[in-house]
């Protein structure tokens, strides 16, 4: 099985990546590949609306970068995990950027990740981590994906790089985070043999406005 992690810091190995590093430690010993993308420091913009995704249907954003190849990668991966620093009590931009893009094409074309099981983590010096994680699961809501939990949010405390290592609690939170992604990894890796996986139904849209 495979997971792969997108860090969302600008900096490569923050404490943004630390969380996501001791989630990913507890799924490889469990025999789980995990791959660690480093989003933050890309240029990369968000979705501009267009609605090319869902004419084109070819699992592609228009706008040729990277974001591409990582919808490839979640596509192929058994897990996800989405990881953020926080930035005015908000995701950081370029991750939202790519999440934006990357779960919309992911609809676009028949929900790419639907049934996989997705994960938010997020490293903050202060306040604003709770409110960054339910940003992050909304993502993970809406593409009708799995999410395992922990003994608490999964907010975890730090300033300098790698500071979130001495927030024991939040070292805790990340371990049981990663053992029950990898049990219920398993679950889904097991079960598709014995249990059908309810059908998927089409979208129903609607507004306000009449």
């Amino acid at each position: 099985m495979k997971v792969v992690a997108f860090n969302g810091s600008p900096k490569k190995e923050g404490n943004t990546y630390h969380a996501i590093k001791i989630v990913a430690e507890e799924l490889q010993n469990e025999g789980i590949d995990v791959e660690i993308v480093h989003v933050g420091d890309k240029p990369i913009r968000g979705c501009i609306a267009c609605g090319m995704c869902y004419k084109n249907k070819n699992e592609r954003c228009v706008i040729d970068d990277e974001v591409n190849v990582w919808i490839q990668k979640m596509k192929e991966a058994d897990g996800i995990i989405l990881g953020s620093p926080v930035y005015f009590s908000s995701i950081a931009g370029t991750m939202k950027a790519f999440l934006d893009r990357a779960f919309y094409v992911a609809s676009a074309n028949g929900g790419l990740f639907r049934n996989k099981v997705g994960a938010s983590v997020v490293a903050v010096r202060r306040s604003g981590g709770v409110t960054t994680f339910n940003q992050l699961n909304n993502y993970i809501n809406y593409a009708e994906m799995l999410m395992p939990s922990s003994n608490y949010w999964n907010v975890i405390h730090g300033a300098k790089p790698g500071e979130v290592l001495q927030d024991e609690e939040g070292v805790q939170i990340m371990r049981i985070l990663g053992k029950n992604m990898a049990y219920l990894l398993k679950l889904v890796q097991y079960g598709k043999e014995k249990v059908k996986a309810p059908e998927k139904e089409k979208k129903i849209y609607t507004n306000f406005i009449r």
